[in-house]
């Protein structure tokens, strides 16, 4: 009863405390309604935005600060896992870039030689250079050809830009060319413009001088050299460089004639071997039969 008695009494104070609450939240939301900007309510209302504007602000540079902090956990996990794959493909990548400019370089140059190939309508096989001598006294290079693509001793061998050297040695997939530039070369030429005729040799330091020459031919600067056939040692009508310098000093009969390659393109890296002509080629500019010698006069002294 007594349990009745108190549950019974309290119920008519929360009636009237809640019907109080109700009545006072009218008349304020009414006197907020009515009152202008510059009313006690709106005042009160603006203090207390004062008052919690900074707890609202430390509040959220805490939860972005939270978030940057899970943002860079997160990015630490991932690093683990993911860096060394990444660094992985960036090496791929390097790599194949690489690679793509060896081939595009490659590809200029075999255009050149192909140009070249079709300027003098040359019948000749391509090759990539292996190996290089490293003595002075041997400039001669190794191809990846050789007489299984019917290449043999004493064939012409061009570079990019003309007569580079001459077949020496062919095994089976592999040959040796001598340059131009080794001491034991020696290819018979002529002067284009005044078909004066004479020896290009090498010597220790790689130098190129045409030898052989009449004194009282006309030589000049800039003259073209091309290869004149005598003795069979080279293919005839072929570039083989151009007059750099004339040294007179010790008279005409024995001047020194300094001839420069036909272009410095950097180290040799692919070759043509000259198998025949298909065609006259710059050889038309001479008749046929002229100027013989016998075999050997000439050529390649070996």
């Amino acid at each position: 009863m007594s349990l009745n008695f108190q549950e019974n009494n309290g119920a008519p104070r929360h009636g009237v405390l809640s019907l109080l609450l109700f009545v006072l939240s009218v008349a304020l939301c009414v006197g907020y309604a009515v009152e202008g900007d510059q009313g006690p309510l709106h005042k009160a209302q603006a203090a207390a935005g004062a008052v919690s504007a900074p707890a609202s602000s430390a509040g959220a540079n805490l939860g972005a600060g939270l978030d940057a902090a899970q943002q860079a956990s997160d990015d630490a996990a991932a690093s683990e896992g993911t860096l060394s794959a990444l660094r992985e493909q960036n090496e791929q990548l390097r790599a194949q870039v690489a690679q793509l400019e060896e081939y595009r370089q490659e590809v200029g140059r075999l255009q050149g030689l192909l140009k070249l190939t079709d300027s003098y309508n040359i019948q000749g096989v391509s090759a990539h250079v292996i190996a290089r001598s490293g003595e002075a006294y041997s400039q001669t290079v190794s191809i990846d050809m050789g007489s299984d693509s019917g290449i043999c001793p004493g064939q012409t061998v061009m570079g990019p830009t003309g007569v580079v050297g001459q077949v020496v040695s062919a095994a089976p997939t592999t040959s040796v060319v001598r340059l131009l530039s080794d001491p034991q070369s020696g290819a018979a030429v002529m002067v284009q413009s005044s078909r004066a005729e004479g020896v290009v040799r090498g010597s220790l330091d790689g130098t190129l001088y045409l030898e052989c020459v009449d004194a009282e031919a006309k030589v000049s600067v800039g003259d073209a050299l091309i290869t004149s056939g005598l003795g069979g040692s080279y293919t005839r009508g072929l570039m083989v460089g151009t007059v750099a310098r004339i040294d007179d000093s010790q008279g005409g009969a024995s001047r020194q004639i300094i001839v420069a390659p036909n272009e410095e393109t950097g180290p040799l890296q692919e070759v043509t071997v000259v198998l025949g002509l298909n065609g006259p080629g710059e050889a038309g500019t001479q008749g046929e039969g002229e100027g013989q010698e016998e075999p050997g006069e000439g050529g390649d002294q070996q």
